[in-house]
């Protein structure tokens, strides 16, 4: 549909934990449907959205700059970048598993960096 506004990506329905914290809310991608899916299509995030069995991400098709944390299978974060429409991608890291995904400058608000541990608590 030429011209239509995108939409607002979330909120999701879970609460993104930082190290104990509630600091957002959070929609969890667990299909194979909803990890290629992602934000793209979006117009921003609202919240942020963690992708299961993602060690990597890419920027192709996206249209607005976000905040990307990989993280391991225990949910400690082994790289923060924020990444920039189009060309930003995080490469794989050993032991990556998930990444976590939110607006630009989100993360730093939230206290996230490397060593952290964020944890999917039920809305």
């Amino acid at each position: 549909m030429a011209g239509a506004e995108l939409p607002v990506f979330g909120p999701g329905q879970d609460v993104l934990l930082v190290d104990g914290t509630p600091v957002a809310a959070l929609a969890v991608a667990r299909t194979a449907a909803e990890r290629r899916k992602g934000l793209l299509k979006t117009s921003a995030v609202e919240g942020a959205l963690w992708i299961t069995k993602c060690p990597s991400v890419h920027m192709v098709g996206m249209r607005y700059p976000i905040d990307v944390a990989v993280l391991d299978r225990d949910g400690v974060v082994l790289h923060v970048a924020t990444l920039r429409p189009t060309w930003g991608m995080t490469r794989i890291r050993l032991r990556a598993r998930d990444t976590v995904e939110t607006g630009a400058g989100r993360l730093a608000e939230w206290g996230v960096r490397v060593g952290c541990r964020l944890k999917i608590a039920p809305g």
